[in-house]
């Protein structure tokens, strides 16, 4: 009745994954590295153009699937076009009539395998996909972390590839996962509002999936800024709306804006104010430009700040990188931009 389909990098937690799925369903991982090319093919080459997947290998050596596969699961290779086109690869591959899409780093509750078999069996024909219920265990005895309450976020968020369920037939109708995301953000709601828009509808099963926190260091939530490239593809793709379609909150976009408009303008005119020497007015502005972007980094930072642990360390962490975030944020989203308009 389903197929399980995993993009990976090559997370050491894959195998608990497995584990966790258990022997009696059918699994398709797809390595989605950019060196896991046909056998046969010259290196150096650019991997396929084309969605369709490439045929059933073993693994490679490395850090995917160390040792032996467990019998219920086979692999495809992508071509290291991303996780879109990695889960279409999967999905392609798949002869069932329902098709499982999990992340490499959760852990399905015990009993997951017979808890999505009830969340499926009866469901009526107008029905496309139903989502698990994703859990995050967090630290006891102290205040999560901005990481760690970014990835908290996932419990709440609507149609998540962390651990969603869609008919093939539909998945086929729609043309899969939308290719121009080139990571895992946002591809999965593009597909959830193309399959609402195309008259299906989308519900919350029962069965429950893990996704544990992971350390991703000091910089995440300045890499983080990247999504903002896929925000105007979502953008032109759906629509001013989009945000509010898939039940997200407005962004801080235009405050990030804000507050590196004022940083450039305290900088120009500070610069502006020293060649002249003569213009105190433009001294003032400098200044003024200065506290308003001071006051917005400040109120940013303590946005961050306030509701987590406090430590130094985290503390620093979000002083330096609010700092960073605004520029960032509007690079990516100027990048995103000129992408989707070439």
């Amino acid at each position: 009745m389903i197929t399980v389909v995993i993009p990976t990098i090559g997370r050491p937690i894959l195998r608990d994954t497995l584990a966790a799925v258990g022997p009696g369903v059918p699994v398709i991982v797809v390595d989605d590295r950019a060196g896991a090319a046909r056998k046969g093919g010259a290196r150096g080459k650019e991997p396929p153009a084309v969605s369709e997947p490439l045929p059933p290998e073993p693994p490679l050596p490395g850090p995917l699937l160390p040792g032996p596969l467990p019998g219920n699961v086979r692999v495809v290779r992508s071509g290291g076009r991303g996780p879109a086109a990695a889960r279409n690869a999967g999905w392609r591959a798949a002869d069932t009539p329902w098709v499982v899409f999990l992340d490499d780093d959760v852990i399905p509750a015990p009993g997951w395998a017979e808890a999505v078999w009830k969340d499926l069996v009866d469901l009526p024909d107008d029905v496309a996909g139903s989502q698990g219920r994703i859990v995050v265990p967090l630290p006891a005895g102290r205040r999560p972390t901005d990481g760690e309450r970014h990835t908290a976020g996932l419990t709440d968020a609507l149609w998540v590839t962390a651990d969603m369920a869609y008919r093939r037939a539909v998945l086929e109708a729609v043309g899969g996962f939308e290719e121009r995301f080139p990571r895992a953000y946002r591809e999965d709601a593009d597909l959830a509002l193309r399959v609402t828009r195309a008259g299906h509808r989308l519900v919350r099963g029962e069965r429950v999936t893990e996704h544990p926190v992971r350390a991703d260091g000091f910089w995440a939530s300045v890499r983080f800024q990247r999504g903002n490239a896929d925000d105007a593809l979502m953008r032109r793709l759906h629509g001013p709306s989009w945000r509010a379609d898939i039940g997200g909150g407005p962004g801080r976009l235009r405050l990030h804006a804000l507050t590196t408009a004022t940083g450039l303008a305290a900088v120009l005119l500070g610069a502006a104010a020293a060649a002249t020497r003569t213009r105190p007015g433009t001294r003032v502005a400098a200044w003024g430009a200065a506290a308003a972007w001071a006051a917005l980094t400040a109120d940013f930072a303590w946005r961050r700040i306030a509701p987590g642990p406090r430590t130094p360390r985290e503390v620093l962490r979000m002083a330096v990188t609010s700092v960073l975030i605004p520029p960032v944020a509007c690079a990516h989203r100027l990048r995103g931009e000129w992408r989707v308009r070439r």
